[in-house]
């Protein structure tokens, strides 16, 4: 072998060897000397004393809007291609080139997309109640950068909830409030579409209690991106300029180990919280277990028992030291559950963030999950929403239909595949299911298949029982609703129901509210190529986003137009 061959194959060979070595992130380098003597391990300091009577709270508004005004929206302009097929993919970590020599680890749950069940032989559908909104925020992400979402970070009940909608007030005492609605499918010529509308009531925000929130921060290497950490700083001033002197703030960061930032100190000490927020910086491996301990220990600390007590994780979601496996990390969330202390999960970033991660801590924690893509998105969910994202009105929330076989042939619940709960569980009080905040609206729709239709599953008559259905002319009632919900501060829950008669109105004259949803969660299942869309095209969805997009005041069911438009385009462009 001559010289310039063998110079060659030293080349190939280094190469290749390069190759074989697990990539890295940007940023994540090793933990220098003085920065792991920053972020040892630091006892928990004690607290600032609580003023006499926390539960009485002044309006902000003229500092949030003050604070607004100046708001600067900041997207990342790093592109992302991500591939489409789960086949390419291992089943859960998805790991994907976004660009020659740049590796994106972005991580989510596959899903199996439910079908329709016979009514016959199912009567019962029960689901949790879900007020996550991230999934939309991180599919915006994708579309507005060029490259369709993968399939499983598209959960339609988060796309639905993420927009508000004109639901009937609870009355009296009541905390929820449920109504429902039926109307022709949009997917399917001759079946019929069913909304189930969940509205918690509203507070003015002076009748708001009092907050004990604990910032728990990812400062790891990975989070060394202006869309992540710079990002995460700016919105957590959102938050703080919108607490006062009955208020506490204690942030916790964690890297290679955690450390206390600033223990618990009054919202009106406002210049200290911000320092201390400008003071993180990013750097190291991620030990999220361990901050999650101390956070809680924190926030147990000064725990308000009239108040709103809550861990707030900023993160990737890329747990690489100490408790990193999901079950693990479940279990670890799941044991702080009945310390009345909640859990709100915002995610920030791309090319290395794990969805799969946050929404299961979230899950696990009687806990709300968002994707923070720009300072709007966090005006959004920490200051127009603020209430609904902080302050839990009911909790272990979860609803049961009962369907009547005489009128209804098959149903199908879309979305909440994550949510599925067993008939047995909705009267068991010891359940974990779904919180809701301060007026905060829940949807869900279901698609029905008529009694007698072809189309309706065909399965074996029982042999050792024998149904006897009421007829039609006895019973009107295509469905009823049960939804059980515990007010703040209860063990047992409180149960209301509600029946629904079939209606003959065409679909365009429903409600605005029920025309928009059913095109959103189009949209979901145009995107997860769905095999139930029956004639639903991608044209038929933007009209009907038109048509039915209402006062839309905030301009966001003008931007869902706008993005479904992208998305036929990438679609039609492969």
């Amino acid at each position: 072998m001559n010289k310039k061959s063998t110079i060659a194959a030293i080349i190939l060979f280094t190469s290749l060897s390069a190759c074989t070595e697990t990539p890295q992130t940007d940023g994540e380098q090793p933990v220098q000397e003085e920065q792991a003597k920053s972020i040892r391990q630091t006892p928990l300091p004690p607290a600032e004393p609580l003023p006499a009577h926390p539960e009485k709270r002044k309006s902000k508004d003229g500092k949030q809007e003050e604070l607004i005004s100046g708001a600067i929206l900041e997207m990342s302009a790093i592109p992302s291609v991500v591939a489409r097929n789960a086949g390419q993919m291992m089943s859960q970590d998805r790991v994907h080139l976004s660009a020659p020599g740049q590796w994106n680890r972005e991580s989510y749950n596959a899903t199996d997309e439910k079908g329709y069940s016979s009514c016959l032989h199912a009567p019962l559908s029960t689901f949790s109640i879900d007020v996550d909104t991230a999934s939309y925020a991180n599919l915006r992400r994708f579309v507005t950068q060029g490259t369709l979402p993968p399939i499983g970070a598209v959960r339609i009940e988060e796309m639905i909830n993420y927009f508000s909608y004109d639901y009937v007030q609870p009355q009296g005492k009541q905390a929820v409030a449920i109504a429902t609605e039926v109307g022709p499918s949009p997917y399917h010529r001759d079946y019929s579409l069913v909304q189930i509308k969940v509205k918690a009531k509203d507070m003015e925000p002076t009748g708001l209690p009092p907050s004990n929130l604990v910032f728990l921060v990812d400062v790891s290497g990975s989070m060394n991106q202006p869309n992540k950490l710079g990002l995460l700083k700016q919105s957590m001033k959102l938050l703080i300029e919108n607490l006062d002197q009955d208020d506490r703030v204690a942030i916790v960061a964690y890297a290679g180990s955690d450390r206390v930032v600033l223990k618990p100190t009054s919202g009106e000490r406002k210049e200290t919280i911000i320092a201390a927020v400008n003071s993180l910086q990013s750097g190291g491996s991620t030990h999220g277990s361990q901050g999650i301990l101390t956070a809680y220990q924190l926030a147990r600390q000064v725990f308000m028992p009239s108040g709103n007590n809550r861990v707030i994780l900023a993160s990737d979601g890329d747990f690489n030291v100490g408790v990193t496996s999901r079950g693990e990390l479940k279990k670890l969330i799941a044991t702080q559950r009945d310390t009345a202390i909640y859990l709100t999960v915002l995610g920030f970033g791309m090319g290395n963030y794990h969805d799969d991660t946050m929404e299961l801590l979230a899950d696990s924690g009687n806990g709300n999950y968002a994707y923070i893509d720009s300072l709007l998105e966090a005006k959004k969910v920490l200051v127009k929403e603020m209430g609904g994202t902080l302050f839990t009105v009911a909790k272990d929330a979860k609803i049961q239909v009962e369907f009547n076989p005489a009128l209804v042939g098959a149903y199908r619940l879309i979305g909440y595949e994550n949510r599925a709960l067993a008939d047995e569980d909705f009267k068991n009080d010891t359940k974990d299911a779904g919180e809701i905040g301060v007026g905060h609206t829940v949807t869900a729709l279901y698609e029905i298949i008529p009694a007698g239709h072809k189309a309706v599953p065909r399965i074996d008559t029982l042999k050792y029982q024998q149904l006897q259905l009421l007829s039609p002319e006895k019973s009107k009632d295509l469905l009823t609703v049960k939804l059980r919900y515990k007010e703040q501060g209860s063990t047992v829950s409180t149960e209301i129901s509600q029946s629904l008669t079939m209606n003959s109105k065409p679909l365009a004259e429903m409600s605005d509210d029920f025309r928009f949803a059913a095109a959103v969660a189009g949209f979901g299942m145009l995107l997860q190529d769905s095999e139930h869309l029956g004639t639903f095209s991608w044209d038929q969805c933007m009209e009907l986003i038109r048509d039915a997009r209402g006062a839309d005041r905030e301009g966001y069911r003008a931007e869902l137009l706008r993005l479904v438009e992208m998305s036929k385009l990438l679609k039609d462009n492969g």
